[in-house]
């Protein structure tokens, strides 16, 4: 079986039968109510998906506080499980499979969005503006966790865990990356506490255990993934001894039995890549970097990382711009490339649901195509 061949053969992840080894990897849109239900729209364009192995649905947040931008989803009340639901029954009807990211966004976050003052592992701004409703503010300091602070947001998300299963969720995925707070723990320059969740590697990966630990304890750890993106400098983060983190938390977490280890922005020539896979005894999922959203670079990445040790492959950006994207590799069409203006904060149907399957663009249409018809785009 060669590797591009793997890709659309079955797999089995925790308790789920994939159809193919091609995830869908959670993108924030905003297209969700300001509470943070979720809309039909959004059942619309995840069930344009399903084809997908396995979707793993955009980030929401667990509690009020974790909110990062307007219009991103939430799960922590019964509107919001209500809302998941629509959407989970949706993309069910199609065929398909969801996990729910689970993201706190710790210092990524500004009152003028959810009403209140960001939380973090230390006072420590994020060194440039958010959006907001408002538009683009100057951040502000979040107020360092208390311990008590940690214990309820731990419990926070294991109660989000359980909400996403009521919502039709085959299970969870915590996210421990990108900069956000649980990423903020393990960073050195975000993370300058001198209790037991701060200084060394082994108190760095503390908090982002427990709450794994406490999601896993909640719904059962078959059902739970854990995203990582080691080296990842977005959001102001500089971690410090990469190479030792991954490792340790690979080494702590493996034992629980979980679903798989997401690795972020994956290159397969790092270190740290080579040095996770070796210790996670599971699934691992790698999301790579693409040089450009073709047939070509998606399967050029993914065989690379499949040679490496990885299981599935998760794409964002292909998948955005590809209701039928599973289809289009299969056969080796060319892929619609992502109209960037409207990726975030916009809301609406435009770049969101419109984009074309190959049934339905004319004959001869390529991805240049697709994006004439959309006019300037933003970088």
């Amino acid at each position: 079986m060669t590797h591009s061949t793997a890709l659309f053969a079955p797999a089995r992840l925790g308790a789920l039968d994939l159809p193919n080894r091609l995830v869908m990897a959670p993108l924030t849109r905003n297209r969700a109510e300001a509470d943070g239900t979720p809309t039909p729209l959004m059942a619309e364009y995840y069930a344009q998906r399903a084809s997908a192995g396995l979707i793993i649905a955009e980030a929401a947040t667990p509690n009020a506080v974790g909110q990062t931008y307007p219009n991103i989803t939430a799960v922590h009340s019964p509107a919001h499980v209500t809302g998941w639901r629509r959407v989970t029954d949706a993309v069910r009807d199609a065929g398909g499979r969801m996990f729910l990211q689970l993201q706190h966004g710790g210092r990524v976050g500004h009152p003028a969005t959810s009403g209140l003052t960001p939380v973090a592992p230390s006072p420590v701004a994020l060194p440039e503006t958010i959006f907001t409703p408002e538009g683009h503010r100057p951040a502000v300091v979040p107020r360092e966790m208390t311990a008590e602070d940690i214990r309820t947001t731990v419990a926070d998300f294991a109660k989000a865990a359980r909400n996403a299963r009521d919502a039709g969720f085959e299970g969870v995925e915590v996210h421990s990356a990108n900069g956000h707070l649980l990423h903020q723990f393990l960073a050195r320059n975000t993370n300058l506490r001198t209790d037991g969740y701060g200084g060394s590697p082994a108190a760095r990966i503390r908090f982002t255990s427990e709450v794994t630990e406490a999601v896993a304890a909640e719904i059962g750890a078959e059902r739970v993934g854990l995203r990582v993106s080691p080296g990842n400098t977005v959001n102001g983060i500089a971690e410090g001894e990469t190479d030792e983190l991954y490792p340790a938390l690979a080494e702590r977490l493996g034992g629980l039995g979980l679903s798989y280890l997401h690795l972020g922005y994956a290159d397969p020539e790092t270190t740290v890549f080579r040095t996770v896979r070796a210790a996670w005894p599971g699934v691992i999922v790698a999301n790579p970097v693409l040089d450009e959203v073709s047939t070509a670079s998606v399967h050029r990445a993914s065989e690379a990382l499949l040679a490496a040790g990885a299981d599935l492959i998760a794409l964002g950006r292909p998948f955005l711009a590809n209701p039928d994207l599973v289809t289009r590799l299969r056969l080796g069409a060319p892929l619609n490339e992502p109209r960037d203006r409207y990726f975030m904060y916009v809301g609406g149907a435009a770049g969101y649901t419109d984009y074309p399957a190959l049934d339905d663009q004319p004959a001869g249409a390529s991805s240049d195509s697709i994006v004439a018809l959309d006019g300037g785009r933003v970088a």
